[in-house]
């Protein structure tokens, strides 16, 4: 049986994506434990992010770049729009979500969101299908 899906706080992270959703966090090899863990056995890309490492954010109260002066910035904006074709994931829409309802809120939408319908195994934002049993997700209106 299935694992029941559920989402942290630590698991979002400061552009919006949540890490419990992402490939490289799910896979069982090489696992990554997401952007905000402190780990070094992470891949370059997640610990030398241009976005958690933006000296913009030291002025801000939480991890997410909602509550910067400068939100959305550029670099923000370019994965959001990337997320948004390739995956059908907002992470603006996110950000804005999580500072609207509360964080709580937010993840209990995210469990809804990426639990599949077939097996209640956790979806994958970067695959189309539920990597256990290869149920089409359906999509998602994200605009």
């Amino acid at each position: 049986m299935q694992e029941k899906v559920s989402f942290t706080k630590e698991q979002i992270a400061p552009c919006g994506i949540n890490c419990g959703t992402c490939h490289a966090f799910l896979r069982q090899k090489n696992r990554c434990p997401g952007c905000l863990a402190p780990s070094d056995s992470k891949p370059k890309t997640r610990y030398e992010c241009r976005i958690k490492m933006c000296p913009d954010r030291e002025e801000i109260k939480t991890t997410n770049c909602y509550d910067c002066s400068k939100f959305p910035c550029v670099k923000l904006k370019h994965i959001d729009k990337r997320y948004r074709i390739k995956y059908d994931t907002g992470l603006i829409r996110n950000l804005l979500t999580i500072k609207e309802t509360g964080m709580a809120a937010f993840l209990k939408n995210e469990v809804m969101k990426w639990t599949c319908p077939g097996c209640g195994a956790t979806l994958c934002v970067h695959k189309s299908y539920c990597l256990q049993c290869d149920l089409l997700k359906e999509p998602s209106i994200i605009f």
